[in-house]
């Protein structure tokens, strides 16, 4: 028997046309039975799910304008009228959390968007390089680890000033570090590979090699990182407006809502606990999805 006739039989029957792998009967079925096995993710997916949909479209999870104050509802405890009660000035608090939603989600994504692409372009080139440039930018994102990121973002957005935007610029630059050491770990361990030290024999010129050979079989971690890093923002997003320094009254954001409550909080708790409840709650669920993208990942390397 010869062996392209053994590796006929010994093909699949999925890849035995054009090595294009059939329909897996099924498949959507054991999907659903590997997210009922993991209640935990199933929750975290459907939780995201909603907050993404209350940034898109509040209007479909909520008919109350959240900038509509009724005095005689003030500080109304939470009930079927007012799910999350009402705030010092008869807004009603459901409907400025899911209103909300929008201008914190905003700000953690393009954190992490600034933080993604700063922090890769940093350690793709320090690692990729080498020698000096290495050492140069590795004992700056040192520098940088060593200042708490909190405080490195206060110190940003001092500078830049108020606004949402620039609290997701002094979020996002301070996780450049981190996501720069990552990538560069990375690139070292790529870039010697066989495959790649190849393409560099074969004649490639240096940015196709990198480009094609070393980025791709790098940002796997990076991108595990970046999806971890939502909830890291979503907090230091929140902590910034928290402090006043994010979305001003009356726009509705996360921290501030907090912010906003505190002064009652002796009397009508729900105006701290519900807000700080739900960015506790979406901090969990992406920490929850990012564990599961990284068991993925290893299971696959």
């Amino acid at each position: 028997m010869t062996e392209t006739t053994q590796l006929a039989i010994g093909r699949p029957a999925s890849l035995a046309t054009g090595g294009v792998p059939d329909r897996v009967p099924g498949g959507t079925t054991t999907a659903l039975r590997a997210l009922v096995a993991r209640p935990t993710l199933t929750v975290a997916l459907v939780w995201l799910a909603l907050v993404v949909l209350a940034a898109l479209l509040p209007g479909a999870l909520t008919h109350h304008d959240p900038l509509a104050a009724d005095p005689a509802a003030r500080l109304t405890a939470p009930d079927a009228a007012h799910w999350f009660g009402t705030d010092q000035l008869g807004r009603d608090l459901y409907a400025r959390v899911v209103h909300g939603t929008a201008l914190t989600l905003q700000a953690a994504v393009l954190a992490i968007v600034i933080g993604l692409v700063g922090g890769s372009l940093v350690g793709l080139v320090a690692g990729f390089v080498g020698g000096v440039v290495d050492a140069v930018l590795m004992r700056v994102a040192d520098v940088l680890l060593a200042i708490p990121s909190l405080l490195l973002s206060l110190t940003i957005v001092t500078v830049l000033g108020f606004g949402t935007v620039n609290v997701a610029v002094a979020v996002g630059v301070a996780s450049i570090a981190t996501i720069a050491r990552i990538m560069r770990s990375e690139v070292v361990r790529v870039r010697t590979a066989p495959y790649v030290e190849a393409a560099s024999a074969n004649g490639n010129r240096w940015w196709r090699v990198l480009l094609v050979h070393v980025l791709p079989n790098a940002a796997g971690p990076v991108l595990v990182l970046a999806a971890l890093e939502f909830g890291t923002a979503i907090l230091a997003v929140s902590s910034l407006s928290f402090l006043g320094y994010g979305a001003q009254p009356p726009q509705p954001e996360w921290g501030s809502l907090v912010a906003t409550g505190r002064d009652f909080i002796a009397s009508s708790w729900w105006l701290t606990t519900i807000p700080g409840v739900v960015i506790a709650v979406t901090v969990l669920a992406g920490n929850r999805v990012a564990r599961a993208l990284d068991t993925e990942r290893r299971a696959v390397r």
